[in-house]
């Protein structure tokens, strides 16, 4: 069943065995709706149990079959359920932690040669590297010059 979302206009589906699933528990539980969550947004899409027995005609026979069927395989779970993670072990976030911290520490060492230094032993000219490297003063008169360039035409 090919559903949008009516939050975030999301496309997405249901499969057949996520609908027999809700219909049974609809019909156990007397329900009139359906709350499928989209799978971007995360937010409940509403479901008319007419909607779906229109698109699943034949649901309570699909639904005995399944029930005299062995247990061998799991239930499908659906595609919004299957990306609900479980909180870290307080082992594993401290694991997690000291392993980011030691990458954050080695990103942020200073490099050991300047930029044009390492630039000139890479073999690029001079005039290159200067272009290639501006200061900061620099870049903010560029960005004056382009605001009244802009100013100028009336953006």
């Amino acid at each position: 069943m090919n559903l949008r979302c009516l939050y975030c206009q999301t496309p997405f589906a249901l499969g057949r065995a996520e609908m027999l699933a809700a219909l049974v528990t609809m019909n156990e539980k007397n329900q009139n709706h359906y709350d499928a969550h989209c799978p971007r947004c995360r937010r409940a899409n509403s479901i008319s149990r007419q909607r779906m027995e229109l698109f699943y005609p034949n649901w309570r026979e699909a639904a005995k079959q399944m029930a005299s069927m062995p247990a061998a395989e799991p239930a499908p779970v659906s595609a919004a359920a299957s990306m609900k993670t479980e909180p870290l072990p307080k082992a594993a976030r401290a694991a997690l932690k000291t392993a980011t911290t030691k990458k954050t520490a080695a990103g942020t060492a200073k490099p050991a040669a300047s930029k044009r230094q390492r630039a000139s032993e890479t073999g690029i000219r001079e005039e290159d590297d200067a272009l290639q490297i501006l200061s900061f003063q620099d870049r903010q008169d560029f960005r004056k010059e382009q605001e009244e360039i802009t100013k100028g035409f009336g953006f």
